[in-house]
C-alpha cells in the first residue's frame, strides 16, 4: 500500500456539536454512493450529529453536484454540505468532463460561499478502485468526507471566534 493509499488520521470528535449537514448523493453509480452515504452518516453520528440535523438528497449524477450544493447553500440552513459521487473512466472523453465540472463547480463554490463544501466524489479508473473506497480494502471516502467536514465545521468556529 502506497503512502497516498492510506486513510489519513483524523481527530476525533469526543463533543457533540450543534452542526447542521446536509449530504447530496449521485444516483448514478448508486451501488457505490449508498455505501459512501452510508459511511458519512455512521461518522457523523458517531460524533453526536443528531439524526434531525442531518439532511440527506439526491441527484441524477456528478455534474447535477454543483447545482445541488449552490441551492442548499442559498437556503442558508447548514453549516456544511458534503457531496458524494463516483465517476467510473470509460472508453470516451466523457469522464474527464465530468471530473473536471464537478472539481472545478465545488472548488468555486468553496470560494464563493461561508460554508464548507466537502468534495467526497470518487474518480477512479474502474468500478473495484471505487468499490475500495467505498467501505473496501482503501476505507470510506464518505467517512472521511463527513470527517472532514467536522474538521471545517470547527475550523469555521474557530476563525469566527478570533
Amino acid at each position: 500500500m502506497s503512502t497516498q493509499d492510506k486513510a489519513p488520521i483524523m481527530t476525533q470528535f469526543p463533543i457533540a456539536r450543534d452542526m447542521r449537514v446536509g449530504i447530496v448523493r449521485t444516483l448514478w453509480n448508486s451501488h457505490i454512493t449508498e455505501a459512501l452515504l452510508s459511511g458519512a452518516l455512521d461518522t457523523l453520528k458517531s460524533a453526536g450529529i443528531e439524526d434531525d440535523m442531518i439532511d440527506t438528497f439526491e441527484v441524477p449524477g456528478a455534474v447535477e453536484l454543483t447545482f445541488a450544493a449552490a441551492k442548499l447553500v442559498d437556503t442558508g440552513n447548514y453549516d456544511a454540505i458534503i457531496v458524494l459521487g463516483c465517476v467510473i473512466r470509460g472508453g470516451t472523453p466523457h469522464f474527464d468532463y465530468v471530473c473536471q465540472s464537478v472539481t472545478q463547480g465545488n472548488a468555486y463554490l468553496n470560494s464563493d460561499c461561508d460554508i464548507p463544501i466537502i468534495f467526497g466524489v470518487l474518480t477512479v479508473d474502474e468500478e473495484q478502485d471505487a468499490l475500495d473506497r467505498a467501505g473496501g480494502k482503501l476505507g470510506n471516502k464518505g467517512s472521511e468526507a463527513a470527517q472532514a467536514a467536522l474538521l471545517m465545521y470547527d475550523f469555521v468556529d474557530k476563525v469566527n471566534n478570533l
